[in-house]
């Protein structure tokens, strides 16, 4: 079983209630983090401290549970060794898994009318491809990579365009990725 869900909503209940699935059914819990830094954090409006994370992973793993993490990849402000950052924390704190999601805008968000005026450029699929070669070169070889990519409801995608071609993306990481 995959449960997803934000590290502040995880009460003592909740807890003993995964824990029991768990000696059912393997579980999971995929936790949205996106980034360590605090400043991005709160430009995204994540809405907890980076030590919430850290308890949550803690309590999860301490009851024997899978923690996957979600991290953003091209969020604005960021670096790349910002990114790298966040991978390498993540892959040292507690998580099993990752997965790595590059930044849509969407219409009707915030991020779009900034994308709009220009304060926003999203990766480009080159830099995204380059970006993921780096990510994966510091994840530990015990921590399993659920997803390289993702794709936005393309009835909502206003950037970057070239990811709405899955297929197209998919073919690319593993050329350029993978060695067959």
């Amino acid at each position: 079983m995959s449960v997803a869900t934000r590290p502040d909503c995880l009460p003592d209940n909740v807890l003993a209630l995964l824990e029991k699935c768990n000696r059912i059914k393997p579980v999971w819990v995929e936790l949205g983090l996106q980034t360590v830094h605090e400043k991005t954090a709160e430009y995204i409006r994540r809405g907890y401290a980076l030590p919430v994370y850290d308890e949550a992973v803690h309590k999860l793993r301490e009851r024997n549970l899978e923690v996957i993490t979600h991290v953003i990849l091209g969020l604005p402000g960021e670096s790349t060794e910002d990114m790298l950052d966040t991978v390498r924390y993540v892959c040292t704190h507690g998580t099993t898994g990752i997965k790595l999601q590059l930044l849509h805008i969407l219409k009707g968000t915030a991020l779009e009318q900034e994308y709009n005026e220009g304060r926003v450029t999203p990766l480009t699929e080159d830099e995204y491809i380059s970006l993921l070669k780096k990510c994966i070169s510091v994840i530990p070889d015990d921590v399993v990579i659920h997803r390289l990519t993702g794709d936005g409801d393309k009835k909502l995608l206003i950037a970057p365009l070239w990811s709405a071609d899955k297929k197209n993306v998919w073919n690319r990481i593993q050329r350029e990725l993978f060695v067959y």
